[in-house]
């Protein structure tokens, strides 16, 4: 393993020579952590704009994989995520590509699991750390992780929504802001939450039992 070079730590909060190509790059990999069930084996990032061009001497390929490790942007781990992705049987790949009309520091993660699931997302760092993310599994939505996170996937039907709210209220959570993307009406649907209180486990795992929701996934990436 290699000594800090670059990725000396630059502040209390982060790894790296630059927020944007190392903290927020970092983040969107943890988002797909969080959004990947049971064990990753292998991911393909696709590197956008100025992401495609620099992210090897500002690091932004070790923060991907360490993002999609679990770490958080101040882990001292980044630094040997490489070498921690192959000792967990974690394949990579990174991918210098066009994703259209995005921002310029973009990324697109394809992660698989161990019974050959994927999942797609799609994030920007856009500064000072900051992320959006864009798309899920080819849906487009939004939402930063300025919040604590829900992620609800669920048949596009009525009442889930109204189900799903009356859960978080009767557990005293406070909803900050709330979207519902769909592919198509009556199709797969996504419910972004965002909240002022942390969504605990047992909410989470009460939400998954409703009828219609095919899962649930809390995503605390700034907590």
């Amino acid at each position: 393993m290699s000594e800090l070079s670059v990725f000396d730590v630059l502040g209390p909060k982060m790894i790296g020579p630059s927020s944007s190509h190392t903290a927020g790059a970092c983040r969107i990999g943890k988002v797909a952590n969080k959004m990947t069930k049971g064990k990753i084996v292998s991911a393909k990032f696709f590197l956008h704009g100025s992401f495609s061009k620099t992210y090897r001497g500002h690091g932004t390929d070790r923060a991907l994989v360490g993002g999609l490790l679990g770490f958080d942007p101040d882990d001292q781990r980044i630094v040997y995520s490489f070498d921690l992705a192959r000792e967990q049987g974690v394949s990579y790949e990174f991918i210098e590509t066009d994703l259209g009309d995005v921002h310029t520091n973009s990324v697109m993660i394809r992660v698989e699991n161990h019974k050959g699931e994927s999942v797609y997302v799609t994030g920007a760092s856009i500064g000072g750390g900051n992320v959006v993310i864009t798309e899920i599994n080819g849906l487009k939505i939004r939402f930063t992780g300025e919040y604590f996170t829900l992620v609800v996937p669920h048949f596009d039907r009525p009442g889930i929504i109204a189900k799903v709210t009356a859960r978080l209220a009767s557990n005293t959570v406070n909803i900050a802001f709330m979207r519902v993307y769909r592919h198509e009406k009556g199709q797969e649907a996504f419910m972004i939450i965002e909240s002022d209180e942390i969504i605990d486990q047992d909410s989470i795992d009460e939400i998954k039992w409703i009828d219609g929701v095919t899962d649930a996934y809390s995503i605390n990436i700034r907590h």
